[in-house]
């Protein structure tokens, strides 16, 4: 399986172009384009603005403006691309690698800046969801040689593991309602997109696709499921590159058949975290150039 235990930064003569798709027409539209990485923007409440990560910090992007700004997140300078903002928009969580070990642990500050505090001792952690209470912090984690599913409250304490199948279970991310988790598991065979209570409990699949589906992120008013899709042979089930042919794809959230939605060429850093705009109607997603 593929965890990255580094923030990406140095692909060579690599383009990322920062792109909105609406979820009606599918039209797609570049609204920037940088020549080095940036990775898994995720939408202000108020719609006014993306955050992204990109060289180990965290950015704002001005939607009206088209311009960046860094976030001062103290000494998280190695944040990678696991990172979501609180229900409130005032403070963001991010998963930094600690110059001790280099692994990842997850730590909270304020949106507009300042320094950050340590939620998860434990490593390596991978911040995926906030609940819509904001009370407590669900994650990937690896404990004793499985990644599973964990979730710990807001203000650090004691973790509680959710899942424990053998095989990576990753990418866990609140409903808006709070009643369930959504995560993509290799539990069945191939990577596939699954739903449980908050407490664990009740697992069921919901995607059957011959893919490996990943980084499931739930729409705002709850309809639509959206999902980053691997061709079977181009991954095994638990990794998640960069510089494959992907799709995202989309479905309702009580289940169904998928359409897609984006075919690109992207994989690790498109979506890793929730990019959905606040009304429902949009996506903003990470493509990827390779230069000659």
């Amino acid at each position: 399986m593929q965890k990255s235990d580094e923030p990406r930064n140095a692909r060579n003569k690599i383009i990322s172009l920062l792109e909105v798709v609406d979820i009606n027409s599918s039209e797609r539209s570049i609204i920037a384009e940088f020549d080095f990485i940036i990775e898994a923007p995720n939408w202000t409440r108020d719609g006014k603005h993306l955050i992204y990560n990109s060289l180990g910090r965290l950015y704002t992007f001005d939607l009206t403006s088209r311009e960046s700004e860094i976030i001062d997140s103290g000494y998280a300078n190695r944040c990678n691309n696991d990172h979501v903002l609180s229900p409130d928009n005032t403070h963001v969580a991010v998963s930094h690698h600690t110059n001790e070990d280099d692994l990842s642990r997850i730590y909270i500050l304020p949106f507009k800046g300042g320094n950050p505090i340590l939620i998860t001792p434990l490593a390596p952690s991978y911040l995926h969801g906030w609940s819509p209470d904001g009370n407590t912090l669900a994650y990937c984690a690896e404990r004793n040689g499985e990644y599973d599913i964990y979730t710990i409250p807001v203000n650090g304490g004691i973790e509680t593991q959710l899942t424990f199948t053998t095989g990576l279970n990753d990418g866990p991310e609140y409903s808006p309602d709070g009643k369930n988790i959504w995560f993509n598991s290799v539990q069945s065979g191939l990577m596939q997109v699954w739903r449980m209570n908050t407490d664990g409990s009740v697992l069921v699949q919901m995607t059957f696709e011959e893919s490996n589906n990943w980084f499931p992120h739930v729409s705002p008013n709850g309809e639509l499921l959206a999902y980053l899709s691997y061709k079977k042979n181009d991954v095994d089930p638990g990794e998640h590159p960069a510089n494959k042919e992907v799709e995202i794809r989309l479905m309702p959230s009580h289940g169904g058949n998928y359409r897609t939605l984006v075919r690109l060429f992207g994989g690790q850093g498109t979506i890793n975290v929730n990019s959905w705009s606040p009304d429902s109607k949009k996506l903003a997603f990470v493509s990827y150039k390779v230069l000659d």
